[in-house]
């Protein structure tokens, strides 16, 4: 199969391309920097640079592929003059009208867990609508949404604050449960769902493990040489605030806290526990924490 992977070499985009490779496939990795080309090419893939933003190239890109992988890269939260939600709607309608013009007719898109809400979810309102704009297009061209759970990477950004302040303090977790994925995890799903001969539109969810916030905190805490590290549940404007204060766009900032407080009340994750994996990913916080351990130790 000749397969687009957009995302360049990315958490899940890297594992992803090699997992692609290593199965005879013809893989062409899009990548917005020249400086990546040598590294694609040198897992045995085909180097596209160019933007996202350029529906041309993403045409041309996309011209004669059995199958596109399709992701929103992350932007800068701290640039105040980014609308983010524009920015999810955008990609969404040059993606779509990449896939039209190329005659695509199998996608796999990354969406995120809470995609299924039309409010409530934050900053994951973009991925919801983008979703919608996918689902628009004609009807034989076959969709996967893949819904990760919170990725485990995101934890590095309590780093600093369990250095400082000696917890983890934010509004969810303590004694929710909170379903978390490994990007390696999402990359093999991914993969799956590239590969197999599926017709119509569904959605496929991706989770490495279900654990509480005090659970990830014993977890972290024993890694790092920490064991009585606390996971201490604070309010929605204690974070804002917080978030606001280190010079986060506000808009940003507070639907981050949205989010999170969907965690919290159980909305974000409603849609995962009623249609959960039914074989949970390979990668568990265990895992993660000798990872985190050791960029925490580096500091």
């Amino acid at each position: 199969m000749k397969i687009i992977v957009t995302g360049s070499l990315g958490h899940i985009s890297l594992p992803l391309t090699q997992e692609l490779v290593k199965n005879g496939h013809q893989v062409t990795v899009i990548s917005s920097k020249a400086d990546k080309q040598e590294a694609i090419e040198a897992l045995g893939a085909t180097a596209a640079i160019g933007s996202l933003e350029d529906v041309d190239f993403l045409t041309a890109t996309f011209t004669g592929a059995d199958a596109v992988y399709c992701m929103v890269p992350p932007n800068n939260y701290f640039d105040h003059s980014l609308d983010l939600h524009a920015y999810y709607r955008r990609l969404g309608h040059n993606y779509a009208t990449a896939i039209e013009r190329s005659r695509v007719k199998r996608v796999v898109n990354l969406s995120t867990i809470g995609a299924h809400l039309e409010k409530g979810s934050g900053i994951l309102i973009g991925a919801h609508d983008l979703a919608e704009i996918l689902d628009a297009l004609p009807s034989d061209v076959t969709i996967t949404h893949m819904r990760p759970t919170s990725f485990y990477y995101n934890l590095f950004s309590y780093m600093d604050m369990i250095k400082n302040q000696g917890v983890i303090a934010t509004n969810y977790g303590d004694g929710d449960i909170v379903p978390w994925v490994s990007p390696i995890d999402i990359a093999a799903a991914v993969a799956e769902e590239l590969q197999a001969p599926l017709t119509g539109r569904k959605v496929r969810y991706a989770c490495s493990e279900e654990l509480t916030g005090n659970e990830v905190a014993a977890i972290l805490g024993s890694a790092i040489g920490k064991p009585d590290l606390q996971w201490v549940a604070v309010t929605d404007e204690q974070v804002l605030n917080g978030l606001v204060g280190f010079g986060m766009n506000h808009k940003i900032a507070a639907g981050l806290v949205e989010m999170y407080a969907s965690l919290h009340t159980g909305l974000l994750s409603e849609d995962y526990f009623l249609n959960r994996p039914a074989v949970m990913g390979k990668v568990k916080m265990a895992d993660f924490a000798k990872e985190f351990a050791a960029v925490y130790h580096q500091k």
